[in-house]
């Protein structure tokens, strides 16, 4: 049976049997199948078509025909490791090496994002002898059980906090209404400093120098750590925190972090596995946001690297590559690096070249992250917009005060917006976070499209409730509070949340 003529039903109880339920679906109550991709849509078996804001994996645009042509035709003469000689591994090494400064320019290929991170993981403890790592709080830098120790995203959920890994702590939680006065209160296995979040953290807009105030609490955590007699190995960061809520460091902050953590021994690894490849716009790698003078001694890629062929990438220096080499121990990667996956990687720059994605990332991110804020003005719902090139978060709040998350709000919003044929995500430790990383094809038109949508479901949904209203006070089961919602207009705040419990629970008491 061809899997686009199965029932949709029929493919969710296959998968229900055969697949670990660890394997999770995007809407699990009424998950998509997707059977087609072209560019920026997905379609569904009933041809529908479906606007893809997030996919930041298929860089160029789903089945972008120059990649799929590429790796067809190498498919067709050969595919095999690279303990042979062949042009494509150099000729991809050189040309990833034009985009890099020139410090960067040892390079290994392998096949994920996670076989990259810890890969890195094992240069920094070469070089430095050491085996301390410190991380960003709410970082995922992959799923090996290597990284799992090193990304608190999933450690906390598991066996917890290694010795060896000191977290550069951020005050918030899901449950957690954060105040900046207050974060001096907030336990992190006894090490305590923020994520560098200037809309949440304890350092925020209006503070005159939040990059040296964010980046003297890793100085902190480096502290501590060797009170303890612990050697810091590396720092490893994201260069645009994605899974903690599409974060913008301020300015300066990695530069002066990458001094402390030198200081201290450690290497600077740059993780630009979900925001490299020009996606951020102005610059090739994010890393560059921080300046030309600024040079990470490693860098990890993946996802994008293949526009969804499996294909990684880690480039580092002569001297870290050096201490690696001097143990006598090869490296080898059976698929890293095979003619096929450097094709396919030729090929995605070759697209971004041609079709200069990078300059359109810029043009279509401003643009939308100007019409995303002219509805921060209109629904206070929305309590922040922040972001470059096509790499943006919306940030959505319960109050102005306290700038609660909008945990509900956001999943509420994420269905409306699949039922209107858009497909976007949520992020962040409150989960609040709308996080914007669509193929780098995404046009003006699809820009305006998702925005107007969006406006509409938020208008819509309280004219909507004033209807509902009258219904709800008539069920002897429900109560609400008509005052705790406001006019999108910025008289009143609007709470989706609220709305939504209190639909869902008339439908059962009318059922």
């Amino acid at each position: 049976m061809a899997a686009d003529s199965r029932a949709k039903a029929a493919t969710l109880n296959l998968r229900r049997r055969l697949l670990s339920s660890s394997c999770r679906l995007f809407f699990p109550e009424d998950p998509v199948k997707i059977i087609r991709s072209q560019g920026q849509y997905l379609y569904d078996e009933q041809g529908r078509e479906f606007l893809d804001c997030v996919n930041n994996v298929a860089h160029v645009g789903h089945c972008h025909p120059t990649v799929v042509q590429a790796a067809h035709e190498q498919n067709l003469v050969l595919n095999t490791n690279s303990r042979y000689l062949h042009d494509n591994i150099v000729d991809y090494a050189q040309r990833l090496s034009e985009t890099l400064p020139k410090e960067l320019s040892v390079f290994y290929f392998l096949n994920s994002g996670s076989e990259a991170n810890d890969l890195a993981l094992r240069l920094a403890r070469q070089y430095t002898e050491h085996q301390d790592v410190v991380v960003l709080d709410h970082a995922y830098h992959g799923h090996l059980s290597s990284l799992i120790d090193i990304s608190p995203y999933k450690f906390r959920d598991l066996d917890g906090q290694k010795e060896w890994v000191h977290v550069v702590c951020t005050p918030t939680s899901p449950q957690v209404s954060f105040h900046p006065q207050a974060w001096m209160t907030w336990q992190c296995l006894s090490l305590q400093a923020p994520l560098p979040d200037t809309y949440r953290g304890p350092y925020r807009e209006d503070h005159p120098n939040p990059a040296e105030a964010y980046a003297n609490e890793v100085k902190n955590v480096v502290n501590i750590a060797q009170e303890k007699g612990r050697k810091i190995a590396a720092f490893f960061a994201e260069s645009l925190p994605s899974v903690a809520g599409q974060i913008i460091p301020p300015a300066g902050y990695f530069s002066q972090v990458a001094e402390h953590i030198r200081r201290a021994g450690g290497l600077f690894v740059a993780d630009e596995i979900q925001v490299g490849f020009g996606r951020v716009g102005k610059h090739f790698w994010a890393f560059q946001l921080e300046g030309e003078s600024f040079v990470p001694d490693i860098v990890t890629m993946g996802k994008s690297i293949g526009n969804g062929h499996p294909v990684a990438c880690v480039v580092t220096t002569q001297a870290v590559s050096r201490a690696f080499e001097a143990t006598g121990i090869e490296y080898f990667n059976t698929f890293g690096g095979n003619p096929v996956s450097c094709a396919v990687g030729l090929a995605v720059l070759d697209v971004l070249e041609t079709e200069q994605l990078q300059a359109h990332a810029t043009n279509v991110g401003s643009f939308l992250m100007e019409h995303l804020s002219q509805q921060k003005a209109k629904h206070p719902i929305i309590g922040d917009v922040r972001g470059t090139g096509l790499f943006i978060g919306v940030d959505l709040i319960k109050d102005e005060t306290l700038r609660t998350p909008a945990t509900e709000e956001a999943e509420y919003l994420i269905s409306r917006l699949k039922e209107n044929y858009i497909l976007l995500s949520t992020d962040g430790p409150g989960r609040n976070v709308l996080k914007f990383k669509p193929p780098m094809c995404f046009s003006l038109d699809n820009a305006q499209h998702l925005v107007a949508k969006l406006d509409d479901i938020l208008t819509d949904l309280w004219y909507f409730f004033l209807d509902m209203e009258e219904k709800v006070r008539s069920c002897k089961t429900l109560r609400i509070q008509p005052n705790s919602v406001k006019h999108p207009s910025g008289k009143r705040d609007l709470c989706l949340a609220h709305l939504h419990q209190e639909i869902h629970q008339l439908q059962l008491a009318f059922a």
